[in-house]
Formats: structure tokens, sequence, C-alpha cells
């Protein structure tokens, strides 16, 4: 099997398929979370926490292995979620700190990552690990992690082939992870492997994917149906609150206070540092959210204060998000792509060769990175995709409000009004107000002769419909556009708004624009090329 080299571009490229087998994975890693809180949201928090460490590389230009490297741990620290995210930053601390260690070696250039190298970042990783959470507990991602770096610096005594590093760290996590029951009685005793230690896996084998294209086979972890008989099952009421900030500012000693009357208020404390020196990602489960506040604001500067609920079994912390609500528009074409980021929306652009799947849904209201989204579909998700799309990402705390946009014309209507100041079920209701205002009609090119509801057509002529019928039949696309455009006027309007698709020629729409002017006054026609798929042109009367 050929491999290619761990260098800049497949560091990125792995932040980015992290995060996509990350989503595929999420609900199982949820399901096993029972240490240290059983809230459900450890594959959700090390989902968002790789998430924003790619996006912290997605602004580097022509930046070596190591500016990635660091870039992905500056990313985490700054976006970690929950206890597991912490954790996560200061694996990629790890891969940081040994990438910039080799750099300074090599006269600052570092081109790849190689075998050695990762087992040395590895067995780094775990020593950050391990001080983050001042006393690590067998059974856990921490447990799981020293198995992988062990296996990993072992096999570069015969082997420094990257990928081989990876492999046969893999297969030490996977033998690590099946014993996490076995170390800590809490996941015996709910029938589970450890949850952190899943999503270390699930990092890795996404590294495996990104260095040689195969994507190594695992068995779902669910939770076990059958509980020991001897288990002494006591349900103890967790702390209220999830607190997280970052610190800056801080001294030595200060780090040890701070951890000392974290301890006192509550547990699964975590204290994780940044490379760039007097940082750090600060992390507890407490009742007192003030007193752990104030903690922090002892011994240095605060910021990104985030304190959350803890809502026990299938709750969802919303906190870390990059704004508190966007647009996500679902279109097909550069030209389209281009017009509605220009106003404001995140894309998804539909795939030449499959339509808009749930996950590539879920994957793009990830990538959003908001609390609250309005999803403007235009008639390129099917409802079943849609509805499961949506679903999965309100499980994970997003607000999600699909507004019914059946094209891009409806779609553009409804940005129009989009105002995030008002309250989401009033700025839902007036852009789907808006979207339903909005007559539309499409024109496309007639391929065989056939029988409409408006006569015969031949091969070549343009076919002006409405809903799901032909209402004009044209000479070619500019006349069915104007007959088209011409019905939807009949009831009035004020402007036409219509989209070019690939290959029209920029003629068709002065062509229109002629027509509305000199037989619809005060009517005022817009034309965008899209470059859209399908249809010749999409047409919108408001």
């Amino acid at each position: 099997m050929s491999t290619r080299r761990l260098d800049a571009t497949a560091l990125q490229e792995w932040a980015h398929t992290a995060v996509t087998h990350l989503i595929a994975r999420t609900d199982e890693i949820n399901r096993l979370n029972v240490f240290p809180v059983a809230d459900a949201d450890t594959g959700t928090n090390m989902l968002f926490t790789m998430r924003a460490a790619g996006a912290r590389t997605e602004v580097l230009r022509e930046a070596d292995v190591a500016d990635v490297a660091a870039a992905l741990a500056e990313g985490a620290l700054q976006g970690a979620r929950g206890n597991s995210g912490v954790i996560l930053s200061q694996i990629l601390r790890g891969l940081a700190d040994a990438a910039a260690g080799a750099a300074e070696e090599r006269s600052g250039v570092l081109a790849d990552i190689d075998g050695p190298l990762l087992a040395s970042a590895l067995r780094h990783a775990v020593v950050l690990a391990d001080a983050s959470v001042g006393e690590s507990v067998p059974g856990t991602i921490v447990s799981v992690l020293a198995a992988a770096a062990g296996a990993a610096e072992h096999a570069v005594n015969d082997r420094t082939d990257v990928a081989d590093v990876v492999a046969v760290a893999s297969d030490a996590a996977v033998i690590a992870l099946e014993k996490t029951p076995q170390q800590l009685d809490v996941l015996a005793e709910a029938g589970v492997v450890d949850a952190g230690g899943r999503g270390l896996l699930v990092l890795l084998d996404a590294l495996t994917a990104t260095l040689t294209g195969h994507v190594p086979h695992r068995v779902a972890y669910e939770p076990s149906a059958i509980v020991p008989a001897s288990a002494d099952i006591s349900v103890v009421a967790p702390p209220q609150f999830e607190v997280m900030y970052l610190l800056d500012d801080c001294e030595h000693e200060g780090l040890e206070l701070i951890r000392s009357r974290l301890e006192q208020l509550g547990e699964s404390v975590t204290i994780a540092a940044s490379g760039t020196g007097g940082r750090y990602s600060v992390h507890v489960h407490a009742d007192d959210a003030g007193g752990a506040v104030e903690a922090g604001l002892d011994v240095g500067t605060l910021s990104r204060i985030q304190i959350t609920a803890l809502t026990g079994a299938g709750g969802h912390p919303s906190g870390g998000w990059t704004r508190d609500r966007a647009v996500l528009a679902i279109v097909d074409g550069d030209g389209a792509k281009a017009l509605f980021e220009g106003e404001g929306a995140h894309v998804l652009c539909q795939d030449a060769d499959a339509a808009v799947s749930a996950k590539q849904l879920l994957r793009a209201l990830v990538d959003a990175g908001a609390a609250q989204i309005m999803v403007l579909p235009n008639g390129y998700v099917a409802a079943e995709e849609l509805v499961a799309g949506c679903t999965a990402a309100i499980g994970w705390g997003i607000d999600v409000v699909p507004v019914p946009a059946g094209s891009m014309v409806q779609g553009l209507a409804a940005l129009a009004v989009h105002d995030a100041a008002r309250q989401a079920v009033d700025d839902g209701y007036t852009m789907a107000r808006a979207a339903a205002g909005a007559r539309r009609g499409s024109v496309r090119v007639a391929e065989e002769e056939a029988l409409t509801w408006a006569g015969t057509c031949n091969p070549g002529d343009g076919l002006g419909i409405s809903g799901d019928e032909v209402l004009i039949v044209g000479k070619d696309v500019t006349a069915a556009g104007a007959g088209l455009i011409d019905l939807l006027l009949s009831s009035g309007g004020e402007l036409v708004t219509v989209l070019t698709g690939a290959g029209v020629d920029p003629a068709v729409g002065v062509a229109l624009q002629d027509h509305v002017h000199q037989h619809h006054l005060g009517a005022e026609l817009v034309t965008y090329h899209t470059g859209h798929r399908g249809d010749a042109l999409l047409i919108g009367v408001e």
C-alpha cells in the first residue's frame, strides 16, 4: 500500500478528515460517556475542539509542517470544549512542540513529520496530558494515549515509516481501550469503554486514512446491556456547572494555587498550557461557578469565560461558538457561492456527482460555528436528508431553523430580510414569509419532442416551468424566459431576479432586462450568473 509524507498539506488534510470521522462517530462516543460526568458530550466536545483546531490552519499560506502543527495546537486550546477537548489540545501541543524542536535542529526548516518524530510527539503529549489533569486516572484517554505512545516508540526501533508507526500506535490504542473497563469501575458498571479513548482512536484512524487512503474497520463500541450482578451502582448527583476560561499572565505558583482551589470546589480539573507561554485553558465541574471564576481572577487575567449547566445524559453544552447566529445556504454553482457568501451566508455547494446528504449537511452546520443557524435548502436537499441532518445538529446543541426556500431565488429573498439582532423565532418567521412571497419558476431546454400543457415542444425549445407544469413554450431560452416573467408579473411584483445557469449566454440576461423595461413599467430586473446546473434560468418575482 502506497503512503504519503506527513507534510504541511497532509497535516491540514488530517485535521479535516478527523472532523469528518468524528462527525460519523460522535453519537457512538457520546453514548459511552460516563466519566467523569455522564453528560453524553465527549464526542461532541472533541468534534468542536478539532474543528476549532482545523479552522486555525485555514488562513495559513505557504506554511511548513511546524507552523501547521502550532496552529492546530493554538486553535484547539482556544476552542477547547469540555475536559476531553482540553486534553485533545495537549495532544496537539505535543505534536507542535516536537515539530518545533525538530525544525530548530534542522535550521528552522521541517519538511515533514517522520515516524520517530511522531513517536516522540506522542510521548510528549502523554507528559502534557498528565500535567494538565494533575493526577491521571487509569482507564481514561490518557491511558490509551500512553499505550499508543509506548507502542510507537518501540516501532521506530525497526521501522521509521510514519504510516507504520501510526498503525502500530492505533493497534495498541485498541487494546488499551478495551482494557479500560478493567481499570475504572464506573466504566465496568456501565458496560462501556472510555469515551475519550474511543475519540483518540478515531483521530489515529483518521491519520491512517490521510496517509494511506485506507480507513481501518472498527466495531462500534456500544454500552453493554448486561451489568455485573456484583456491581454496586450508586447515583451521585454531578456538579451543576462546567466552567471553562483562558488564563493569561499566570506564574507557576499561581497555577499550583488555582489547581488547589479548583480541586476543593469541584472535580474534573484540567489546566492545559499553550506553547506560546503564559496562556492556559482551565476546566472544572463545580456547583460554585462564581467561585471557580474567582479562583482564576486571583492569579491572572481571564478571557472567553464559559459557564454551562451540566444537563445530565443527553445534554449538550452550547458554549464555545464563534458567533451567535448564522445562515447556511445550500447552493449550486461557483457564481451562486460567491453571491450568497457576499450576502453574509455560510455556503454548502452541491456536489456535482451526488445529492446533498444528511452527513454533508451536518458537517456544514458544524463548520458554520454558530449556536443558531437558519438553513436555506433552496431545493437541493431531500426532505428526509434535511430532517436527519438538522435533527442530529439539534441533538448536539445547535439551534437549527430550516427556512422553506425551494429555489435559490427564494433563498435570496429570505436572506435579504435576515436580521441576527431579532429573536430566532422572529427571524425565521420573517425569512419564511419572504421566501413564500417570492413567486418562482424556471426555464430549461427541451431535449425531445413532447406534448405539454402549453403545447408541443421540440428539441432546443425553451420551456417555462412553474410548479411542476410547463406553462410556456418558446423558440429559445430568452423567449421562454420573457413569457414566464410576463406570467409571474401578471399578479403584480416590483423586483424580478434571474439566475443564469452554466453555459447560458450573458446576452440572455440583457434581452430579458430590455423586455421588462419595455413591457413592465415600475418593475426592475436583476441578473446574476450563478453557473448552476440543470435549469438554464431560475426566475423569482417579489
